[in-house]
Formats: structure tokens, C-alpha cells, sequence
């Protein structure tokens, strides 16, 4: 018989301690002991013992607690964050020990905004379907920042650099924003001569999801930084339409460029201002490292392979129409 040694109780505790970490997370999603002993199959007294011993062995109160509902408390928030990370290093832990070498199976969840996701996402992820038959994949266009940790999402790929200190951020392609308009409407309104001058035109602000609205910081030839506060009659979250309003002569625009690639190469809209610009890099946010995950580790590779890459859907680049 093997001798007891003096971490096994430690080891016991702590895996009460995970067990009881997920009750709590169950019961913080749903906001209701009642409804997470519902779904566990228990009883409410049972799920307010195990957290009670949670909060005992914490040192914190995780719940504001009322007659019907409870609520997380600043302590709670970031337990919760910090669960997450945990639950999904066990999830992860047989890919750690292969060395990250499994082929990619199970769901792998994905976010981006409308219109990377319908040219050039979605199509990409339907080729990495094709090649990994094991992995199911779900994508979801969305024109706010989200959650990572508590959405249960492996990947979100955003324009614009990652600046939540607990994700891994992975470059997927280079890029900028470029200031461009309509022939017919610099014709009516003339073309600003500098960036300052942009706050005396209609300009066609994009609610994006990474973006502060209505402010365009603009980077110029000498590395210098400008902040413009731009206005306009026509505004939208939706980039194909801001687009086409541009093209409609409506004002001045500042999208990603390979957006507006096609249109810039036959003439329908103007590059102006050409010293200035804004980076616009293509970034995935994950929660883990690739090496720890198979069905992310691919899924960033593939995508750098398909959108900085010579692909069908790559992100166009200006290079290829501009001198």
C-alpha cells in the first residue's frame, strides 16, 4: 500500500477547491444559486455551501447576495476572470504534454467585425474546415469589442493592436487606413491641404468596434502623431456602407486599405494626403498560447498564411496599384 504523504491532502483540497470553482462560475453566469443547482442537478443549499467554503478559503466575498438574485462583487469579477484562464489550461493540458503536436479537433470559436469576417475571414475559415475535417468551427461578426474570458471565444480578429494585458496577441497581416474620397467630391469641395483641414469637410465616420468615434489619429512623414476631431452628416458600423457613400461622393473617408483597394486601382476613390495614414494591422487575440492549443495554434497559422499570403483572400495591399 503506498504511504500517505503530506501533500495528499493539499491535492484533496485543492481539487474541492476547483469543483467549487466552478459552481461558483456556473452560478455567477447565471445569477442564481437557484439555477446553477438546477443545471448541476442539486440543491440551492448545496451550491451556497460550496461557495460559502470557496469564499472561506479565498478570503473574499464573491456574491452580493439578495432574497432572488446575486450579483458578482469586484472580488468575484476577477476570480472569474482568473477561473477562466485556469479551466482552460485543464482543458489544454493533454495538448501541453503532446507538445501542441494534436491535430485540431473539437469547436473552435471565432469573432471579428462585418466586413473582414464576410471577405476574407469566413472564406479562409471554410478552406481550414475543408483541410481539418475534426474541427467544427463558429464565426460570429460583431461591431463591439468583446470578452474573450467570459464568451467562451478561442479567437477574435481585430484591426488594431491588442491591449488587454491577460490576451496573447499574434500578428495576422500588416495594414493601414488610408484618407481617400470620390473624384466628384473633391471637385465640390476642393481637397484639404493638410490634416487639419479635414474638420472644415464631411467626412464619414465608421462606429467601429477598435476605434474611438469621430477621432482619427493620423500618423505623418515624420513619425509625429496628430489627433483630428472629424465630423459629418452620414455615419455608420457597417464599413460597406461607409464605403459606398464615398464612392456616392458623400465625403471624406479613412478605411483599411485593402478595403478599398479595388476601387482606389479603377478610379472610383482617391487616395489623399498620402503622407498621412493610420497603422491598421490585423491582429488575433487568444487566451492561450499557441502551444497549448491545437485548434488555435492552426487557426492563427492558417489565417496568416491566407490573408498576408498570395491567397485568394489575402488583404490587398497598395503597393500592388500605387506607386
Amino acid at each position: 500500500m503506498r504511504e500517505s504523504s503530506p501533500y495528499d491532502s493539499r491535492i484533496v483540497s485543492l481539487k474541492f477547491q476547483l469543483d467549487d470553482l466552478r459552481v461558483f462560475c456556473l452560478a455567477a453566469r447565471k445569477s442564481s444559486f437557484a439555477a446553477a443547482a438546477t443545471e448541476l442537478g442539486t440543491s440551492p443549499a448545496y451550491v451556497s455551501k460550496r461557495i460559502a467554503l470557496l469564499e472561506k478559503a479565498l478570503g473574499v466575498a464573491l456574491f452580493h447576495r439578495a432574497a432572488r438574485r446575486v450579483t458578482v462583487t469586484d472580488d468575484g469579477e476577477r476570480v472569474y476572470a482568473a477561473a477562466q484562464q485556469v479551466f482552460q489550461g485543464v482543458d489544454h493540458l493533454g495538448e501541453t504534454v503532446a507538445g501542441g503536436r494534436l491535430d485540431p479537433s473539437g469547436t473552435l470559436r471565432v469573432t471579428t467585425s462585418f466586413r473582414l469576417g464576410r471577405a476574407h475571414i469566413g472564406p479562409a475559415l471554410s478552406l481550414l474546415a475543408a483541410r481539418h475535417p475534426a474541427l467544427g468551427i463558429t464565426l460570429d461578426t460583431v461591431d463591439r469589442r468583446v470578452d474573450l474570458v467570459s464568451e467562451g471565444i478561442d479567437l477574435d480578429v481585430r484591426v488594431g493592436e491588442v491591449a488587454e494585458p491577460h490576451l496573447v496577441a499574434h500578428r495576422i497581416a500588416s495594414s493601414q487606413r488610408v484618407l481617400c474620397a470620390a473624384p466628384a467630391y473633391l471637385e465640390r469641395r476642393g481637397t484639404p491641404s493638410n490634416v487639419f483641414g479635414l474638420g472644415q469637410h464631411d467626412c464619414l465616420v465608421l462606429r467601429d468596434r477598435n476605434q474611438a468615434f469621430g477621432v482619427w489619429r493620423l500618423a505623418g512623414p515624420g513619425g509625429g502623431v496628430e489627433t483630428v476631431k472629424v465630423t459629418g452628416r452620414l455615419s455608420s458600423n457597417d464599413s460597406e456602407i461607409v464605403r459606398r457613400w464615398a464612392i456616392d461622393g458623400q465625403g471624406i473617408l479613412l478605411p483599411a486599405a485593402w478595403d478599398v483597394h479595388d476601387d482606389l486601382a479603377a478610379g472610383r476613390l482617391v487616395r489623399i494626403l498620402p503622407e498621412w495614414s493610420q497603422p491598421a494591422d490585423v491582429w488575433a487575440a487568444t487566451t492561450v498560447r499557441l502551444g497549448h492549443s491545437a485548434k488555435v495554434r492552426v487557426c492563427v497559422r492558417f489565417l496568416q498564411e491566407q490573408l498576408d499570403g498570395d491567397g485568394p483572400y489575402r488583404l490587398k495591399r497598395l503597393a500592388d496599384v500605387l506607386p
